[in-house]
This record gives C-alpha cells, sequence and structure tokens, in this order.
C-alpha cells in the first residue's frame, strides 16, 4: 500500500517516521521550513522509546505525488478547510482516507442514521468544504492517544503513549480498517480496531471541551486545574452538559466524568494541546473542540450555559492572541 501523510505536522510526521521506519511506501505532504529540514536531513525523532531518523519521501505538492492508497490527514482540524480542496490529485476512488483530528469529525453523522443522519456542522465544515472534497464512504476516523511536538524544523519531539484506535463510522470490522491497523502496528504503534468509535470520540470530547479551554483561559496544568475546587467545579459542569448532549445523541459513555478527572489528574503536570497552541501563537482548536460542542447543543435544545460561557470567553482570548502576532 501507498501511504500519503496529507500535512505532516507533529502528530502525522510522527506517524510517517514510525511507518517509513519499518519498510512502508510513505510519503509526507508538507510546507516552509520544516518540509525544507526533512528533504534535508530526513525525519528526526527524539522519543523516551529510542531517537531515530527516518527518510519517507518528503513532497511541498500534491500535484506531483498522484492517486494514493491510503491518505492520513494530518493537520489539525482548522486546517482541514484549507487543506481537503487541494486534495483531489492524491484520492482516487479506491482511496481510504483516516482522519486524525480531535474534537467532533465533519463525518460524525455522515451514516449516523435517524433524525440526525447528514447534519454538518458549520463550525467544523463551514459551507460544507470538507464533505464536498472527501466523499463519506472513502473515510475512515481515529482517535489518537499519544503526545508529539516540533521543537524545531524537522524535529519531532514524541512525548508519551503510542496508541491510535481506528473505526469505521458504521461500526463495522472491514478489511480496509485491518489492514491499515496491520501497518501501524508494524511500525511499533498500537492500533486497536473499535465497533463504538463514536462512544470513544465523546470520551475524548469529554475533555477536550473543558480541560482544554480552561486551561488557555488559566494557563494551568491538568493536575492544577482538578485540585482547585473551584475550577474543578467549572469543569465539571462542562462535562455534564457534554455528557447530556450525547446521551441526546443516543451515546452512553463508558467512563464516568469521576474517572476522567481522575485521568486528567493522574496525567500531572501536563499542558493541553490548547495550551500550546496558545503560548506558541499557533491557531486552537477551538471550534472542533468546543464549538462543535455548543452548536450541537443549540440543536438538541439544551442551554450548554457552562460550555458556551467559557467557548465565548476563549474565543475572545484567541482573537486577542491574534491580534498581537507580528504581520
Amino acid at each position: 500500500m501507498k501511504f500519503l501523510i496529507a500535512g505532516a505536522g507533529a502528530i502525522g510526521a510522527y506517524i510517517g517516521a514510525r511507518m517509513a521506519n519499518a519498510g512502508f511506501d510513505v510519503t509526507l505532504f508538507a510546507r516552509g521550513p520544516h518540509l525544507r529540514a526533512m528533504q534535508g536531513h530526513g525525519v528526526q525523532v527524539k522519543s523516551p522509546e529510542g531517537d531515530f531518523v527516518a527518510h519517507p519521501a518528503i513532497a511541498g505538492s500534491l500535484e506531483e505525488i498522484g492517486p494514493m492508497d491510503v491518505v492520513f490527514l494530518g493537520v489539525k482540524a482548522h486546517g482541514l478547510p484549507q487543506l481537503t480542496p487541494q486534495l483531489k490529485p492524491v484520492i482516487g476512488p479506491d482511496t481510504t482516507v483516516v482522519s486524525t483530528q480531535n474534537g467532533i469529525p465533519w463525518w460524525y453523522f455522515q451514516g449516523f442514521g435517524g433524525e440526525w443522519e447528514g447534519l454538518r456542522l458549520e463550525r467544523v465544515d463551514p459551507g460544507g468544504v470538507i464533505s464536498a472534497a472527501i466523499p463519506a464512504k472513502q473515510v475512515i476516523g481515529s482517535i489518537v492517544y499519544f503526545s508529539t511536538e516540533i521543537p524545531s524544523p524537522g524535529v519531532i519531539q514524541h512525548i508519551e503513549g503510542n496508541r491510535i484506535s481506528l473505526g469505521e463510522p458504521d461500526g463495522s470490522r472491514s478489511d480496509r480498517c485491518r489492514r491499515i491497523a496491520e501497518a501501524l502496528i508494524a511500525s511499533g504503534l498500537r492500533c486497536p480496531v473499535t465497533t463504538r468509535l463514536r462512544h470513544e470520540i465523546w470520551v475524548k470530547v469529554l475533555g477536550n471541551a473543558s480541560l482544554n479551554p480552561v486551561s488557555a483561559l488559566t494557563r494551568a496544568t491538568l493536575v492544577q486545574m482538578v485540585r482547585d475546587p473551584g475550577v474543578a467545579s467549572v469543569i465539571r459542569s462542562i462535562m455534564e452538559e457534554v455528557e447530556a448532549v450525547s446521551h441526546k445523541l443516543g451515546m452512553e459513555l463508558p467512563v464516568s466524568i469521576d474517572q476522567r478527572m481522575a485521568g486528567a489528574e493522574k496525567v500531572g503536570e501536563h499542558k493541553t494541546s490548547m495550551l500550546q497552541d496558545l503560548e506558541a501563537g499557533r491557531p486552537m482548536e477551538l471550534e472542533a473542540l468546543v464549538g462543535a460542542v455548543v452548536e450541537l447543543g443549540e440543536r438538541v435544545g439544551l442551554p450548554m450555559t457552562c460550555t458556551r460561557t467559557v467557548y465565548n470567553c476563549t474565543k475572545l482570548l484567541s482573537q486577542c492572541a491574534a491580534s498581537r502576532q507580528p504581520m
């Protein structure tokens, strides 16, 4: 199989480097200094499990690549509206597209059934540009459970974790999921195939929609937030509202709010991805992680009082931070 990492940032380049190191035919698509550094020196991975340098094919243009068997979407959710219309040269009729984004994915209600079938969330897929570019039947979902960052162009720092769950939106166990999972496992990653991907998404959203924006507002680590009584109360209220939305959609979460809070505390002095983006001057994943949940709350008739308040404050924070960035 021929694999493409479309958007070889911290997550995508790590997956691609692992696969290239295991001998798979993988191409990384990137731009700017990161592209040039990887072209010149390969992908340098720094990891507690051992450092290595991988040499996958590196491309700065999708036009030069051609149709691929599997395309991993490696950009963050807010980068998809810009990326996906450019993917036409690499997506053939049999190409499988793997989403790796946090939050509520654009494909969530495709094949969902019932009254919510085909619902498009404007905050995730503005104007329908993503769903227009990627046929629903070619999408596989994934949930990434590892942490990576780019300390300098061409260098990937693997912090912790190695699991990525795969799943068909319809809950089936497909051959294409199995084949991709086998390739990822052979590359040194843990890759279970789940039939309950939408339930897993909500477990992660439970933390992402609460811990991420509150961390951006407070600049606090996970353990600092959950051990502060006042802040922990806000986080718990958001989790309760998120859980209520999931129940309205027929989802029963396999973990409790107490378990989710305890899990966050166990991670310790860790900064959320949203706080890391804020401190680095990058756009935050606000709409996919929080805005989409607020939008869904409106759809199902829930007020989302606490979530909406934190969302609005974080959105203004994001706008103020963007206005201070040098042009």
